[in-house]
């Protein structure tokens, strides 16, 4: 069913979606905060020896290490939908929405959250606080996503 986004309360409630290279960025809890990291086409040498140092993986997702048993804990399920009924919102981040409900073609448990991301290539990242690497990728050239920051350990 659609709702309202917090972050944008001017805006009509909707039903979010998001496309599959993205999909490991939710296989989070709902308010886990986490930052998604990756090297693109204007990313320095540097910043890439800094941010993805010696590990293979070309993208990383850091939470903060105490979401880490909200995270095994979790069961979460995939909902399959038709593209006909979303618009895309937003091509960089891969979001689509619907003003309209959507009933759901496939509702698949996605499994361990980890182990499906790690599976996906993706190196997860623990942290006691993301703060200092979110001031750090401001100020690089890396690309990327900072999701439910506003739930961060502060401090």
């Amino acid at each position: 069913m659609p709702r309202p986004a917090t972050a944008l309360p001017a805006e009509p409630p909707v039903v979010w979606a998001i496309d599959e290279a993205r999909a490991p960025h939710y296989w989070f809890p709902r308010n886990c905060p986490r930052i998604v990291f990756l090297a693109n086409g204007e990313t320095t040498a540097a910043d890439v020896a800094r941010f993805l140092g010696l590990g293979s993986a070309k993208k990383v997702i850091a939470i903060e290490s105490a979401w880490l048993g909200r995270i095994l804990a979790t069961s979460l399920y995939s909902y399959a939908i038709t593209p006909e009924t979303v618009t895309l919102l937003d091509d960089q981040a891969g979001y689509f929405v619907s003003t309209e409900p959507i009933e759901p073609v496939a509702v698949v448990p996605v499994g361990d959250l980890l182990e499906r991301i790690v599976g996906q290539g993706i190196e997860v990242r623990l942290t006691p606080r993301l703060w200092p690497l979110r001031d750090a990728l401001v100020a690089s050239t890396m690309e990327f996503s900072m999701i439910r920051l506003r739930n961060a350990t502060t401090g």
